[in-house]
């Protein structure tokens, strides 16, 4: 039984070893795999693990010797899962890991956006603080969160503790869901998507990406939010019309935005946003704590031992 990684390196960086397969399982572990050494790679595989490696309809179809795909996230959009399926291969994925580290960025990206600590730390390294004439200065407005209202876009697992992190600052809490969660340990109130862009102070994205809403985040939407507001991204780039939001920032329709992720990644290096004003951008970082990685990597050895055991776990294919 050969299992290959196809793109280990961002799980573990050399801090967070692969779990150890006993004999006859052969574990192969490859930093990165390009498109054009993919088949070769995996090919000689019957378990494949993959985090961003994109495995579509015309790649599956070619590895008849294929039996599982693990996937090393909880987003499995890189796998073609309706072919996966009809090729009789199961694909799991990890659905919880990275609920407090994803939230815990999210609250620090709009906590950057109220301060703008790191844009204060550099003008002190430069001098500007020993050389003003007062005790103090900022070069930012400075904005407290209480009784501010944030809206969470996607109220699942991640949408709901970013709820929970930003009622303790004293938040009121708005979100848009396919569904209504009257059960929660804080006060947050369902509303429609229209109603949440137009009286949150702060929206913040935590939906998956579907063929439904990409790109839902546009010219038109974005012009409904308040001039003061803020835009949150640290689900799927693809989510939001990029030039759009540029023009936005540009034109004063919100005054900031601060996104961990693109459409494209690594980014193309014209995209408008890695430019556009009031835009602070990281590089999809927000899950990547030693913490949730090594869930992941626990996670992703538990789905992998389920199938050779005959009852596989948290498939997303069935």
């Amino acid at each position: 039984m050969r299992i290959v990684i196809l793109d280990g390196h961002t799980a573990n960086p050399g801090d967070n070893p692969w779990p150890q397969f006993e004999a006859p399982i052969e574990l192969v572990c490859y930093p990165r795999t390009s498109h054009e050494v993919l088949l070769e790679r995996a090919a000689a595989a019957d378990i494949l693990i993959t985090n961003k490696t994109v495995l579509g309809k015309d790649m599956l179809e070619k590895l008849p010797r294929l039996k599982f795909i693990a996937v090393m996230a909880t987003g499995y959009n890189v796998v073609d899962i309706a072919a996966a399926r009809k090729l009789g291969v199961p694909v799991s994925n990890v659905p919880a890991y990275g609920t407090d580290t994803v939230a815990q960025y999210t609250m620090a990206l709009i906590l950057e956006l109220c301060h703008h600590i790191g844009e204060h730390a550099a003008s002190v390294a430069q001098g500007d603080w020993a050389s003003s004439p007062d005790w103090t200065y900022w070069k930012s407005p400075q904005i407290e969160l209480r009784g501010l209202t944030l809206g969470i876009v996607g109220f699942g697992r991640i949408g709901q503790r970013v709820g929970e992190l930003a009622h303790a600052f004293g938040m009121n809490i708005l979100y848009s869901s396919r569904k209504p969660y009257p059960e929660l340990a804080f006060l947050a109130q369902h509303v429609p998507l229209d109603t949440l862009f137009r009286e949150a102070d702060i929206v913040t994205l935590h939906c998956s990406l579907t063929e439904d809403n990409r790109g839902f985040i546009n010219k038109a939407l974005l012009e409904t939010m308040k001039p003061s507001a803020f835009l949150v991204n640290t689900a799927r780039g693809q989510l939001i019309k990029e030039q759009d939001l540029e023009d936005a920032l540009r034109d004063g329709v919100l005054a900031g935005a601060a996104l961990d992720v693109l459409s494209n990644e690594p980014p193309s290096s014209d995209n408008p946003l890695l430019r556009a004003p009031g835009c602070l951008v990281t590089p999809h970082m927000a899950w990547a704590s030693l913490a949730a990685r090594r869930r992941i990597m626990q996670t992703t050895q538990e789905n992998v031992m389920a199938f050779l055991s005959g009852t596989p776990i948290n498939v997303v294919n069935t």
